[in-house]
């Protein structure tokens, strides 16, 4: 084991608090590993031992990632989700292999693919456009939260207004999954392209809600008119 990442574990295991454990575990339906600190302290313990690394190349950092993520443990898992995005500035378009490996080994919960697909690889497909055909083979895949993975990517994205294409391809593609998760991150995604592009995203939505799923619906017009949001749930 990475003395460095002995030292998190230690760290970690001296700040956990049961009450917190138990409290976060009733956010999950799934059976998750988790110390039981609070976002902040994980923040805080993230940011402390990534200065003390010596050697911050690509190929350590991601090394490191690899063990923190191995773990199976929450905490560790956002650690790996934040200095994996530390080192955005170096990603290149070999990389895609490396996310797609940990979304598809290591994913098993909503927050730790939101957390790694929000920030490291929707920053990486923001940087390599080409790789969106990457996401919608994801969006094809018999696993949950890489289909999931595919939408919440382009999560930040689609807060700039960009891809509305390939999110609205994306959203057809998993248009009638019956997971209630992948719903939601698909109707998110929606949902925040509406914030740029609101009439698209409605005239999207009225073409679909017939046999959009209602969890879907709702989520993706969310942030609209008290008006439209009425005519988009009207039947």
């Amino acid at each position: 084991m990475n003395s460095i990442i002995k030292k998190i574990r230690a760290e970690l295991i001296k700040n956990a608090d049961e009450k917190t454990r138990i409290q976060g575990e009733k956010f999950f339906k799934e059976n998750i590993k988790i110390y039981g600190l609070r976002s902040a302290q994980t923040v805080q313990i993230s940011k402390e031992f990534y200065k003390t690394i010596p050697d911050k190349s690509k190929a350590n950092i991601f090394s490191l990632c690899e063990e923190l993520w191995q773990s199976g443990y929450m905490e560790e898992a956002g650690i790996a989700c934040m200095w994996s995005y530390n080192i955005r500035k170096d990603y290149v378009p070999a990389d895609f292999r490396v996310f797609e490996r940990w979304v598809s080994k290591y994913v098993s919960n909503w927050a730790a693919c939101d957390t790694l697909c929000n920030h490291t690889v929707g920053s990486f497909i923001e940087m390599y456009p080409s790789y969106l055909a990457g996401l919608k083979r994801w969006s094809g895949s018999k696993n949950r939260w890489v289909k999931r993975a595919s939408a919440v990517t382009l999560i930040v994205p689609a807060r700039k207004g960009l891809f509305l294409d390939d999110i609205f391809e994306i959203a057809d593609i998993l248009h009638s999954d019956p997971d209630d998760m992948v719903q939601k991150g698909y109707g998110w995604m929606l949902k925040v392209a509406s914030q740029a592009h609101q009439k698209e995203v409605f005239d999207y939505v009225m073409r679909k809600k017939k046999t959009m799923p209602r969890t879907a619906l709702r989520y993706a017009i969310e942030k609209m008119p008290p008006d439209l949001r009425k005519k988009a749930m009207a039947k």
